[in-house]
């Protein structure tokens, strides 16, 4: 069987990150991802995912994300249902998150140059021989 989700999109708010009972760190998070085509009115929609991740890496992701940082997060794609405080019976599905990628250009403390121009990295190009397959 395969159950494999990859999303790169922003981050909607900032890491809700709480503790369990005995005092697992859990990270519930939204990610807006847009999609691959445009509307009647020629916009780009967008879906919002929910993810969640535990223990070390949603301390982590916590600690070095906010509101509208661009990630790249995999897991599993996770269903559950239970009863709110109503009586009603509550379907959540989610990404379990397991492995996560900071995309965000990094941000630099040193003060930028008078009449200097902002850098583009150049793109990373590999060959078929450089391949280890």
């Amino acid at each position: 069987m395969i159950n494999h989700a990859t999303l790169v999109g922003r981050l909607t708010r900032d890491v809700d990150l709480k503790y369990t009972n005995n005092g697992t760190a859990v990270a519930s998070f939204t990610v807006a991802v847009d999609r691959n085509f445009k509307n009647a009115q020629g916009e780009r929609e967008a879906d919002f995912i929910s993810c969640v991740m535990w223990r070390k890496a949603a301390e982590s992701f916590a600690k070095y994300t906010h509101k509208g940082s661009l990630v790249g997060v995999e897991g599993q794609i996770q269903t559950r249902t239970y009863d709110n405080k109503q009586g009603q019976t509550v379907h959540v599905t989610e990404i379990v998150v397991d492995q996560f990628s900071f995309l965000d250009p990094k941000k630099t403390d040193a003060p930028a140059q008078p009449n200097s121009k902002p850098v583009d990295p150049a793109p990373t190009v590999v060959n078929d021989d450089d391949l280890p397959f």
